[in-house]
């Protein structure tokens, strides 16, 4: 028989995953018809566009991991909206300042550019409400929300591309879905909040827990995206474009494996199960990883086929794509760990891979094949350093907390 931890743990990854899986694929999709769209130049500037959202972020992949540690602990439903609306003011005030600072720093123009960032204070206000549903294993609503969330970002942007909008509409098109998407969550952890409200502590998370949580995601998102931000400084235009569809195989490797951090992340947070939470993550991430890069391989050559001639040149470099992603997958998996025990210092291993990667970048990369070579190695470097600190901090965690117990010698 099965244990009950056990069985819920599977059926919350199996829930997540299929959600997450959506939601991915939906993403996905959103790259074809952009790549035939637009054409190799015209996609290399939607796609590094859609990085630079993701890096303005950041704040909200850290607020849904804070969000969720504290309503845990005891956080009421509306403290944390209260903290998810500060930080969507502060998120929209980071992208007004951001905008033309990206837009220099990849050539596009200041109107398209804020097309790309007004998504991000959307972003937050739905994590917030993922992470209370991620808070109270609502795992069900929680899968649903992220494949409902997928679909409303992508399928307006793709109609606004079908129908010619081009760059800009599109991604106006999706933030609005997004807007939508947070408001329609916002209902659903409405709908399913827990009754024993009033018996909860005030508890919980302070700024220093959402800004170390917030440094940990910039270095993640951060090692996901450099690259591909570069990129458009390093290639010429056309090479860049080829580069940025490669790159979906990365983003599919990196993102696949999400669930499983997702659901086992309360584990992470306690001392007694920390150790087997943290080895039983990389463990599946290195399996998915494995299958996906194989995979990878497969399909390279019909790339061609589907994008067309243009991109012939990433047919031979799809499998180190995909390992590129899944090895920061296991770096994503070290780092959350080291959120959830509340010591990040880890971090710091990977603020340095990142910097020597964009200096490397930046000196010795002049085609696409050695800037995926660079960041297949930086990756491979971050993840064996990152998860040998977290599976040693836990495994220090785990004696201390049995001898308390009185269970180790």
């Amino acid at each position: 028989m099965i244990p009950a931890r056990t069985s819920t743990v599977v059926a919350g990854v199996s829930i997540v995953t299929a959600g997450s899986m959506a939601a991915n694929i939906a993403s996905y999709l959103l790259h074809l018809p952009a790549g035939r769209v637009l054409g190799p130049q015209g996609y290399g500037v939607f796609a590094s566009l859609l990085a630079a959202q993701l890096v303005l972020a950041v704040p909200a992949l850290a607020l849904q991991t804070v969000v969720a540690r504290d309503r845990v602990r005891g956080r009421s439903v509306a403290a944390s909206r209260r903290l998810g609306h500060l930080y969507a003011v502060v998120v929209a005030g980071l992208a007004v300042v951001a905008t033309p600072v990206v837009a220099a720093l990849l050539h596009t123009d200041v109107v398209t550019t804020t097309a790309a960032v007004v998504t991000a204070p959307f972003l937050v206000l739905l994590a917030t409400e993922q992470g209370l549903l991620q808070g109270d294993s609502r795992f069900g609503a929680l899968g649903g929300v992220l494949a409902a969330s997928g679909l409303a970002k992508v399928v307006p942007a793709v109609t606004t591309l079908v129908l010619g909008g081009g760059v800009g509409p599109a991604l106006v098109a999706g933030a609005v879905g997004t807007a939508v998407m947070a408001l329609a969550t916002r209902i659903v952890v409405d709908r399913a909040e827990r009754t024993d409200e009033r018996t909860r502590l005030a508890a919980a998370g302070t700024w220093r827990d959402v800004l170390a949580a917030s440094q940990v995601q910039l270095v993640i998102v951060a090692l996901s995206s450099v690259d591909l931000l570069l990129a458009r400084r390093v290639l010429d235009p056309e090479a860049a474009g080829v580069y940025a569809l490669g790159a979906v195989a990365a983003k599919a490797a990196f993102w696949l494996p999400q669930s499983v951090g997702v659901v086992l992340y309360p584990r992470m947070a306690d001392p007694r199960q920390s150790a087997s939470a943290v080895r039983t993550a990389l463990l599946v991430l290195l399996g998915v990883g494995s299958v996906v890069v194989l995979g990878a391989a497969i399909v390279g050559p019909i790339v061609p086929l589907v994008m067309g001639a243009d991109y012939a040149p990433v047919q031979y470099l799809l499998w180190l794509f995909a390992a590129q992603g899944a090895l920061l997958a296991v770096v994503q998996c070290g780092l959350l760990a080291a959120v959830a025990r509340g010591d990040t210092r880890s971090a710091l291993a990977a603020w340095t891979v990142l910097v020597v990667e964009a200096v490397l970048v930046l000196t010795v990369v002049d085609s696409a094949t050695e800037l995926v070579v660079v960041a297949a190695a930086c990756a491979a470097v971050a993840s064996v350093v990152v998860s040998t600190s977290a599976l040693g901090r836990v495994r220090v965690l785990g004696s201390v907390d049995d001898r308390i117990r009185g269970v180790g010698p």
